[in-house]
């Protein structure tokens, strides 16, 4: 009987510190934090304006990030993780607790953020075979953030 006494109580002890490092860590500002991480990184670091665009992307009230590396020179290279597919997009949630959450990476051509059924959505631009084809134009994907997911509402 102690040992499950026991048992139970290392349990009671380790899961919830291993609740919490599976659990995203909140950023207080993504511009700061993502050009402090491309300022490690590059010797010389550079970022466009449309480097960082604050909106609200998840139709809660607060103030949304969307990260676009296509806008950073780093050593003289412009957008150097872009390629045939498009640049990294990194879509940042604001939280009522405070901070930000990383909710997605994308690498895509770029985006219209646009009102269709009464909610703000992102049409995603990117090449054609997100769209399951493999050549024609680009593939258009409209997502709607709900909470701290996307989904996916059709492709064209």
């Amino acid at each position: 009987m102690r040992f499950f006494i026991r048992l139970l109580a290392c349990l009671l002890f380790v899961l919830p510190a291993s609740v919490a490092l599976t659990q995203q860590q909140l950023v207080q500002d993504p511009e700061i934090y993502e050009k402090d991480h491309f300022k490690g990184v590059c010797t010389t670091a550079k970022f466009d304006p449309d480097y960082v665009t604050r909106l609200d992307i998840n139709n809660d009230g607060l103030m949304d990030a969307v990260v676009n590396e296509g806008s950073l020179t780093c050593d003289g290279k412009h957008g150097p993780d872009c390629n045939e597919e498009g640049c990294p997009y990194n879509f940042y949630v604001q939280v009522k607790e405070g901070g930000y959450l990383m909710i997605a990476t994308a690498r895509i051509f770029g985006y219209d953020f646009i009102k269709r059924y009464g909610n703000m959505v992102f049409v995603l631009k990117m090449p054609p075979h997100f769209c399951d084809r493999t050549d024609g134009p680009q593939c258009e994907m409209t997502v709607r953030v709900r909470d701290v997911q996307f989904v996916t509402i059709f492709k064209k």
